[in-house]
């Protein structure tokens, strides 16, 4: 059976997917998989061993669909489940698809009502309904992360004194109100006596840089510095990762670290919790509580609606930083 699983994007979201991607080409006899994604996104996929073939959306619509088309698919995983792929799965109108249940509505209720009726499962387990009828289960091993060798990151590429250990702060995130502000961040790099790098894209290298500037023997900035999957292996050799809800923290669980998480606006019950599968990982999330005015939204914004950003600005820094030494021993 040939098999097209398609999430265009996030990087946290096709993280998410690996579960789905491997259950279904080990458990299917035969199985062939290919994975649709938009082209900024194909390195996470390229290396998937469990991936026979990644398509991109790049810029031309018309050439993808022809490859599409051409390649005669018996069955169509649609795990974003948005306008794009409707347009996709009506070109291929002949192909049966199985597609991911979004829970808009209850989502919604949670956000605008802050009445909760979502179910207490993982987004993992309800992407992987959408294989249930072919016999596929969920195998328990959790997320799955491939590094190619050309970019395993060497003791080189890092400060000696980082060498032998270090705490990895992610700082960047999709949307501001995800993120810790700048002054909780350098309180916390304060408190943690451990060398530090700093994680994050490009965007976040103006701000690591002014973290960094703190104590540039013990935090290192590394943002800007390497591509995903470069920090991505740096996360592989963290002893512990503190994160915001974005994909490096779900790429941390793909490696079975321990990881404090820190939720802003957003919400451990949207689904989309750390992921270790069977194992039993120690993590801490942390989160402020009772907040009339949290979740406020699925995603997030540049900014907080109610301006007062309390469910960043009442994080307890020392808290955090006394996990941090509690879960690095």
């Amino acid at each position: 059976m040939k098999f097209l699983i398609i999430r265009f994007s996030s990087i946290g979201d096709i993280v998410l997917t690996t579960p789905v991607i491997r259950c279904l080409k080990e458990q299917v006899k035969d199985a062939t998989v290919h994975f649709l994604t938009k082209k900024n996104y194909s390195g996470l996929v390229e290396t998937n061993p469990y991936v026979d073939k990644v398509i991109v959306l790049n810029e031309s619509w018309e050439l993808m669909i022809h490859l599409l088309q051409n390649e005669d698919y018996d069955y169509i995983i649609d795990l974003h489940h948005n306008l794009r792929t409707w347009k996709v799965k009506r070109v291929l109108h002949g192909v049966k698809s199985f597609s991911f249940n979004k829970l808009n509505i209850q989502k919604w209720l949670l956000t605008a009502l802050k009445i909760n009726r979502l179910p207490n499962v993982h987004i993992v387990d309800r992407y992987l309904q959408t294989v249930k009828s072919f016999g596929v289960v969920n195998d328990g091993k959790g997320l799955d992360y491939f590094i190619p060798q050309k970019d395993c990151v060497t003791k080189n590429d890092i400060p000696l004194s980082h060498n032998f250990g270090y705490v990895g702060i992610v700082i960047g995130a999709a949307l501001n109100t995800k993120k810790l502000p700048v002054h909780k961040l350098k309180e916390l790099c304060v408190q943690i006596n451990f060398p530090i790098i700093l994680l994050g894209g490009k965007e976040d290298k103006i701000i690591g840089d002014e973290i960094a500037a703190m104590n540039e023997i013990k935090i290192y900035n590394s943002c800007g510095k390497f591509n995903l999957n470069e920090s991505a292996d740096l996360v592989r050799d963290a002893n512990l990762i503190i994160t915001h809800d974005t994909g490096l923290m779900h790429i941390a669980a793909a490696f079975k670290k321990k990881i404090i998480s820190v939720w802003g606006n957003t919400v451990p019950e949207f689904g989309m919790d750390v992921y270790y599968g069977n194992e039993t990982i120690s993590n801490f999330k942390s989160q402020i509580s009772n907040l009339s005015c949290r979740p406020c939204s699925k995603i997030g914004y540049k900014k907080c609606p109610k301006k007062h950003f309390k469910c960043m600005e009442l994080q307890d820094v020392e808290t955090i930083a006394g996990k941090t030494i509690e879960l690095v021993k």
